[in-house]
């Protein structure tokens, strides 16, 4: 008998803020998303922010959350607003978005 995991899809919002613009911030939270298979986009915001919405399975979703709290050495995070969302599915890959 072989027990299989059934992997539920959970998405998540993301506002980051800080120095998270002009410092290679959405390229790093791309790679990230990229390397636990995640789905989505991130994009500059007009406010100097970052938002991040993204889909899989929970225990990625949660890792990702605390690789973006540290981001990359060149920037600095200071606040990040989590909101656990439905998922939709509409995603094929994890971009940034302008």
């Amino acid at each position: 008998m072989v027990l299989v995991e059934t992997l539920t899809m959970e998405a998540v919002r993301i506002l980051v803020s800080g120095l998270v613009q002009g410092v290679g911030f959405r390229y790093f939270v791309v790679r990230k998303a990229m390397s636990l298979g995640l789905y989505g986009f991130v994009r500059n915001r007009y406010e100097g922010d970052v938002e991040i919405v993204a889909e899989g399975n929970s225990g990625m979703l949660n890792q990702f959350i605390e690789e973006i709290k540290i981001g990359p050495i060149s920037s600095d995070v200071r606040d990040m607003k989590i909101e656990w969302v439905e998922p939709k599915g509409e995603f094929n890959g994890f971009d940034v978005r302008f």
